[in-house]
């Protein structure tokens, strides 16, 4: 994802059924938070939100991963697609989800250009990343899923449909004490969004989305279908989902 509690906003509540089911869970970021203070400059304000994402992962017992981008200047250009690229092929994921498309941020449409690109590219073995003790390449091409849109809608305020739902509802609690640890962001949040208690905020949205599936929290996702990416639903495989009609 672009920055730290993206994941927690849009994805970590099927990661959390996803550990349940044994698997190893990793969360990446494009940036370190560099811009998400009014009040701190970029190094203070970076240093605390690193350590309020490496303890959300590690309530899933997961390893953190960040390129070192800056927040608002993300860029789909060689140098940091050979970033994640190398990310990817660190750590050989057989399921990546990322941001829509289609999404209210520039930020959010870059990575999700990257991640796209990276999961194709981590498998091409001529694709050097330059990076010291660089990993080989990876053995195919990951199951791609795309998060929801912040609010579902595109930013002509059209609404971008879920492809599918995946029920969160048993793990709503590790979801919200996810999110919970980026505590400096409620102060952003609130100066910047005019957003206040930003963990409700996620339960309302999930909520919305567990109606309109029939559950009580859901998370929508889309999956990449374009040729070469594995065409069966391992999500569907693994924790059953909720189709969109």
């Amino acid at each position: 994802m672009a920055h730290a509690d993206d994941a927690e906003f849009l994805c970590a509540g099927t990661l959390a059924r996803l550990r349940a089911k044994g698997f190893q869970i990793h969360i990446a970021t494009m940036t370190a938070g560099d811009a998400g203070s009014k009040d701190l400059p970029p190094e203070e304000i970076s240093h605390i939100r690193l350590g309020e994402a490496a303890r959300s992962v590690a309530l899933l017992e997961g390893t953190f991963h960040c390129a070192w981008q800056k927040e608002l200047m993300i860029t789909y250009d060689p140098p940091t697609l050979k970033k994640v690229t190398e990310i990817v092929r660190q750590v050989r994921p057989l399921i990546v989800f990322t941001h829509s498309p289609a999404d209210y941020l520039i930020d959010h449409e870059m990575t999700s250009l990257l991640v796209r690109a990276a999961t194709f590219a981590a498998s091409v073995p001529n694709v050097r990343t330059g990076e010291d003790n660089a990993a080989a390449a990876t053995d195919g091409i990951p199951y791609l899923y795309y998060a929801d849109a912040l609010e579902g809608k595109d930013i002509f305020g059209e609404p971008v449909n879920p492809g599918f739902y995946v029920d969160i509802s048993d793990v709503i609690e590790t979801k919200e004490g996810m999110l919970a640890c980026h505590a400096s962001q409620r102060e952003w949040l609130l100066k910047q969004h005019g957003m206040d208690n930003y963990v409700n905020s996620m339960k309302e949205w999930s909520a919305r989305r567990g109606e309109e599936s029939g559950v009580q929290y859901a998370e929508a996702f889309r999956q990449h279908l374009g040729h070469a990416y594995p065409q069966d639903n391992k999500l569907a495989e693994l924790l059953g989902i909720i189709e969109n009609h």
